[in-house]
């Protein structure tokens, strides 16, 4: 009897994945439930941390775990998701090593009204350094970001 192998094809997994999201990257040196705290009593959003849909990744012979925070904006199907972009020395997305935070926006279209008012909200906290606006040209390890 044959055995057939099945190989997963991530470039067409991540272009779906990421098909109409927004990602932002953030420079905010403090710790990711003080950063979702202020979020949560600036913006009136209520950040969780999403243990389900923790990236796990397997580098020099250790597990890392990279925590998403997720919250889902009522009436609609915009959902944010707050990444931890470092764990224990390792990065989530090493190109971009300078970044604490990624915030992507998925599910529904998002009005570039509503993107830079969130911009300069995102940028009015105390401990915000940078927000800046992801390409995904960029990002070199997009699957890292799928859940």
């Amino acid at each position: 009897m044959a055995t057939m192998k099945l190989k997963l094809d991530f470039d067409d997994l991540a272009e779906e994945f990421f098909e109409d999201t927004i990602l932002l990257g953030l420079v905010a040196p403090i710790k990711d439930y003080q950063f979702c705290w202020h979020l949560n009593h600036l913006l009136r959003y209520d950040f969780r941390i999403n243990n389900d849909i923790e990236i796990q990744l397997f580098k020099k012979q250790r597990q890392y775990y990279f925590g998403i925070y997720q919250y889902s904006q009522p009436n609609s199907s915009l959902c944010h998701y707050i990444y931890n972009n470092q764990f224990d020395g390792e990065y989530l997305l090493p190109e971009f090593k300078h970044l604490d935070f990624l915030w992507l926006l998925k599910g529904d279209a998002v009005a570039p009204e509503f993107l830079q008012d969130l911009i300069q909200t995102l940028r009015s906290i105390n401990g915000v350094q940078l927000v800046m606006e992801l390409t995904g040209e960029k990002i070199k390890n997009k699957g890292h970001l799928i859940f």
